[in-house]
C-alpha cells in the first residue's frame, strides 16, 4: 500500500489516496500504522476518497482507531496533495467530511506550490445538546466545570468534533498528560471531548495547547484552533471579524470569527515523505489487534 505522510503545524497523519488504494479495516490500520517503533508514526490515519457531493471525500481516524468527524489540519494537508499530485487543477476545493462539506481556497506560488489553504469551516455550534453535551442550557460560556476534584471554567463548541476551552495561565506548565484524561472522559461530554489550553496575549493573539480525544497531546488541531478563537470572541478576549493569531506547538494558524457565525482558517501544510507498507506485515499486525 502506498502512503504519503505530511502534517499541519506538527499535526501528522498517513495519508492514503484511495483513488488508488483500497485501505481494509481501516480502524485497525490507523492504529498499527500510527505506532512509532512498529508503525509509521503519526496522530493517526487520513484516506482520501471520491466523493458525490464534492470534488473529493476525507475519513480520518485518530491513534486508537476511532473516526474524527472532522480535522482541520488534514483538511489543509488534503488541499496540497491533491493539487500537488495532480488530482485536480483546481484552487478552489469542494472536501466532504463528516462533519459536512468543507471549502478550500488554495493560495499557489510561482513554482505551482501550495503555500497556504485557508478554509471555510462553517459556522461554529454553541447549542450543548448538538455539541454534544449532557447540558439543557442554551450555551456553555465561562461556566464552572468540576474537574478531578478541581473547578474550571470552560466554554464548549463544536467545529463538527466537541471541542472544551479553558482559559489559563502559564499553558507551558501544565501537565496534559495528567490532566488530560480526566477531561476528556468527563460524564459531562458522551463523546469524550477535545480540550484547548488557551492563554492571552493580547486581543489578536492567544497561546495554545491541546489534548486531543483518542490521541493525547498534539502539536496542533485546527479545529481546536478555531473553537479557541470563538471561544475568545465569546468570552471579549477577542473581536469579532479580526484575525486572531493562534501559537501552537507545531506553528502558528490565523483565525477569524465572523458576526455570521462562519469561521475561517488560514495555514500551511507540508509533505514529509512517500512510501509503501508490506500488506502482508498490515494484516499480521491485525491478527495482534
Amino acid at each position: 500500500m502506498k502512503f504519503t505522510k505530511m502534517h499541519g503545524i506538527g499535526n501528522d497523519y498517513i495519508y492514503v489516496n484511495c483513488f488508488e488504494e483500497t485501505v481494509n479495516e481501516p480502524e485497525k490500520v490507523s492504529v498499527i500504522l500510527s505506532d512509532v517503533r512498529k508503525g509509521i508514526g503519526s496522530d493517526g490515519l487520513v484516506l482520501i476518497m471520491p466523493s458525490d457531493k464534492a470534488d473529493f471525500r476525507m475519513r480520518m481516524f485518530n491513534i486508537d482507531g476511532s473516526e474524527g468527524k472532522m480535522c482541520g489540519n488534514a483538511t489543509r494537508c488534503i488541499g496540497k496533495y491533491v493539487y500537488e499530485k495532480g488530482l485536480t487543477d483546481k484552487k478552489e476545493i469542494t472536501l466532504e467530511t463528516l462533519s459536512g462539506i468543507k471549502y478550500l481556497t488554495l493560495s499557489v506560488n510561482s513554482d505551482n506550490k501550495v503555500e497556504l489553504v485557508q478554509v471555510d469551516m462553517g459556522k461554529a455550534i454553541l447549542e450543548p445538546e448538538k455539541i454534544p453535551m449532557n447540558y439543557s442550557g442554551e450555551r456553555f460560556i465561562d461556566i464552572p466545570v468540576e474537574v478531578n476534584g478541581k473547578n474550571y471554567n470552560l466554554t464548549c463548541v463544536s467545529m463538527g468534533n466537541p471541542h472544551a476551552v479553558l482559559f489559563t495561565e502559564n499553558i507551558s506548565d501544565l501537565k496534559l498528560e495528567k490532566i488530560g484524561p480526566y477531561f476528556e472522559n468527563h460524564e459531562l461530554f458522551p463523546e469524550r471531548i477535545n480540550t484547548e489550553f488557551i492563554e492571552v496575549i493580547d486581543g489578536h493573539t492567544l497561546n495554545m495547547r491541546v489534548w486531543e480525544r483518542g490521541s493525547g497531546e498534539t502539536f496542533a488541531c485546527g479545529t481546536g484552533a478555531c473553537a479557541s478563537a470563538v471561544a475568545a470572541v465569546l468570552n471579549n478576549y477577542c473581536k469579532y471579524d479580526e484575525e486572531i493569531l493562534i501559537h501552537l506547538r507545531g506553528g502558528d494558524l490565523r483565525i477569524t470569527y465572523k458576526s455570521n457565525g462562519t469561521v475561517m482558517m488560514t495555514g500551511p501544510a507540508a509533505f514529509i515523505c512517500d512510501g509503501t507498507v508490506d500488506d502482508n506485515y498490515i494484516n499480521e499486525m491485525k491478527e495482534n489487534l
